[in-house]
């Protein structure tokens, strides 16, 4: 079943109209066009009728898939999808890191659709199936396509709503801008986040509703329901601060402190930020290589995986059947956790300003070798590691329950990934708690407004950081 949703017409989508639209969708968590109950019981639905099949399979068997031993890669034989290598990084010749790493060369979609509905800002949200997904179905971009995908290269049908980002002028654009990806099992690879709006009546297909942003927010405490991919999407949501500050909306916000660290604008933040992040890309002396897998000292090529020692994934062969996809049967490899990850924000108030604690964060496969991450990003097999006080702080009020604000299970990208699932946490740390701790030179603390202004740029907060970023309710 398709229905033509009827609507009002607004003309002028001005910086300011924009503002209050999107401030307002962030607060909105019920609305008379739009239902949390409703959501969650069509989840609950698609999830018991949809049909998915993975079996684990061997290079043997693996369809298009094999591995060439001679480059040391594995591949697809029709030479498109994306390949998986190695990858090595160096310190005055040492090794210092290796591992098998996802080389994607092309930048696919990511983005929402939006439509003002009844004086009201909605997002078009897709019930998506991917194959290496916990729960089968989770709530997705309107879009969210690789180049290959759209351009059919792999013999699927388009997907639906392309041209409403393919044919997008300036004036419907709310934002525009390509971000990294994981740079902790991708080589470079980063997406094109977007976000359209649109005037026009929109025909919306049973597998798509239309949600504030306050109530996709609201879903995120629902462990694996949310994509990460809407997660990226919506933390890059551009409020204009001074805008905010103007436009009486401060009573959407019941952390006052909050509402000012969106308002207030710091352009020596800002400058200090990127100051840092520049001197860690100028001065840094290691080395990035691409080579064979074969080349991998700690990692072995078994017949149906390739494995390491003590690390926190492996790549695994499946053969995929998912019906209402754009291809139903297929086979490939999937980077699959042994465990999981924990992602850590702190949060606090200094001069009656809310104030996030960043860190610089390296990671191997780094488009621009140095971006912002969270306070704590430890892979599975580091998990309860403290190399500084900030770390055995996290650890102590983790334990402790001590002002978690989130604590909530979300997946990575389930088409690459096979269940793979992070803890997210943000804790409102007490300033007393941080006046005997000196913090180290890698971590910042900065407003909402400088990580808002910053996201309006590429490759400078990393996608762990955003995930987190969009956990942050008004």
């Amino acid at each position: 079943m398709r229905m033509t949703l009827k609507t009002m017409t607004i003309i002028n989508y001005d910086n300011d109209t924009l503002t209050k639209l999107l401030l307002r969708s962030w607060s909105l968590k019920e609305s008379a066009s739009s239902n949390l109950s409703e959501h969650l019981d069509w989840i609950k639905t698609l999830n018991q009728e949809t049909k998915v099949s993975l079996a684990r399979t061997s290079f043997k068997n693996c369809g298009d898939w094999f591995y060439e031993q001679r480059l040391g890669e594995i591949k697809n034989n029709k030479g498109s999808f994306f390949k998986i290598v190695g990858i090595r990084e160096t310190l005055d010749k040492k090794i210092i890191a290796e591992q098998p790493i996802i080389l994607q060369e092309e930048i696919g979609y990511l983005g929402f659709l939006c439509k003002v509905i009844n004086g009201e800002l909605y997002f078009l949200v897709q019930a998506k199936i991917e194959p290496g997904n916990i729960n089968k179905v989770q709530l997705s971009p309107t879009i969210q396509a690789t180049k290959s995908n759209f351009q059919q290269k792999h013999g699927g049908r388009q997907p639906l709503y392309l041209e409403y980002f393919s044919h997008v002028t300036d004036e419907d654009i709310i934002y525009d801008q390509i971000q990294s990806e994981q740079s902790s099992r991708f080589y470079g690879k980063r997406n094109r986040n977007i976000i359209v709006i649109t005037s026009e009546d929109i025909e919306v297909n049973d597998n798509f509703r239309f949600m504030t942003l306050g109530q996709i927010k609201e879903l995120m405490a629902v462990d694996n329901l949310v994509s990460m991919d809407t997660r990226t999407v919506i933390s890059c949501v551009p409020y204009q601060g001074h805008l905010v500050q103007n436009s009486e909306l401060a009573h959407l916000f019941s952390d006052k402190y909050l509402y000012k660290s969106v308002c207030n604008n710091n352009d020596d933040e800002v400058k200090s930020v990127l100051r840092r992040l520049n001197d860690i890309k100028m001065y840094s002396e290691s080395k990035k290589e691409l080579v064979p897998l074969t080349d991998l000292n700690s990692w072995t090529i078994e017949e149906s995986e390739v494995i390491g020692f003590d690390q926190p994934f492996k790549v695994s062969l499946f053969e995929i059947e998912i019906e209402g996809r754009e291809v139903t049967r297929w086979h490939q490899p999937l980077f699959e956790a042994i465990g999981s990850a924990i992602l850590g924000l702190f949060t606090t108030v200094m001069n009656h300003e809310r104030k996030f604690l960043i860190k610089l964060t390296q990671e191997i496969g780094c488009f621009d070798f140095v971006e912002l991450g969270p306070t704590i990003q430890k892979e599975a097999n580091q998990c309860g590691d403290s190399a500084n006080a900030i770390e055995r702080l996290f650890w102590k009020l983790l334990d402790e329950k001590t002002n978690v604000q989130h604590d909530v299970l979300l997946s990575e990208e389930g088409g690459r990934f096979y269940h793979e699932q992070n803890r997210n946490i943000i804790i409102d740390v007490n300033a007393k708690e941080l006046e005997v701790i000196e913090v180290p030179k890698e971590y910042v603390w900065v407003s909402f407004n400088t990580l808002n202004r910053l996201l309006q740029f590429n490759n400078i907060l990393n996608l762990q950081l955003r995930n987190l970023i969009s956990l942050l309710r008004i």
